[in-house]
């Protein structure tokens, strides 16, 4: 069985992180709506949901997936990269500690998981304005063990190493190849965003379906044209906190 870790959307969101946006005005019903049709996709493709409560004095916990990566083997405790997420890795641990046994990156490296993407034994680690070589190797050691290469990638221009690259297929990447550079992952095909849509490349992979955002329809239709199968769901207004599909869920078997 899948479980997604989920956590209810803050009322302090508007107080949220930002590095790359303007600061816009969030409607915190309306994420909140947005927050609960995404648990309701991830329920339609079979998972299971332990949704946390809000914290109400934590902007940007709603985003649980850059608070820990969650393997088969272990959960490794990250080290959020803005001092006000910090906070945020103690109930995550609490909630991973009866399926995985924890593990953690000590200060004072800095590691969001927006900025790990796992393929298969691959762990590729964003360098990014939240995420810093001293991480990287912690989790080399931590993981080698078990199997698991880590390998940098350069970032550019945007948040997180999965806001410009997130895996849509078993063999396929959706990719933004003006924040990352496609040479830095072997053995995959890859699909472009949409020029136009330049916030594009993130989608949530569960099973055979990708959870994708409605606000990208031309790269959403890229991914249908080639045979994937797209769950649209609205994420506006959480994408006015540097917020993204996968960053709302820590999603592992159980």
């Amino acid at each position: 069985m899948l479980l997604a870790i989920t956590r209810e959307v803050s009322r302090s969101i508007v107080n949220c992180e930002l590095t790359f946006l303007d600061r816009e005005p969030i409607d915190v019903d309306r994420a909140r709506r947005e927050h609960h049709e995404y648990e309701a996709a991830l329920r339609q493709l079979g998972l299971a949901i332990l949704s946390l409560p809000e914290a109400p004095d934590l902007p940007d916990s709603v985003f649980v997936e850059d608070t820990a990566l969650v393997l088969d083997e272990c959960a490794i405790i990250l080290r959020p990269g803005a001092v006000s997420r910090l906070p945020e890795t103690e109930s995550i641990a609490a909630a991973l500690s009866p399926y995985r046994r924890l593990q953690s990156i000590e200060a004072p490296a800095r590691l969001d998981g927006g900025d790990i993407l796992r393929l298969g034994k691959h762990l590729y680690v964003g360098l990014s304005s939240r995420s810093d070589t001293n991480a990287m190797e912690q989790l080399q050691d931590l993981v080698a063990p078990d199997g698991y290469e880590v390998h940098a990638v350069s970032v550019h221009g945007c948040l997180h190493l999965k806001s410009a690259v997130t895996q849509v297929a078993s063999d396929s990447l959706l990719i933004n190849p003006a924040w990352v550079d496609r040479t830095s992952f072997e053995g995959v095909k890859f699909i472009e965003i949409e020029a136009s849509e330049i916030h594009a490349a993130n989608g949530l992979l569960v099973g055979d379906f990708v959870i994708y955002p409605r606000s990208f329809p031309k790269t959403a239709d890229r991914l249908r044209r080639a045979g994937i199968q797209v769950l649209a769901i609205d994420a506006d207004e959480l994408a006015k906190a540097e917020g993204a599909v996968t960053c709302g869920s820590l999603v592992f078997s159980v």
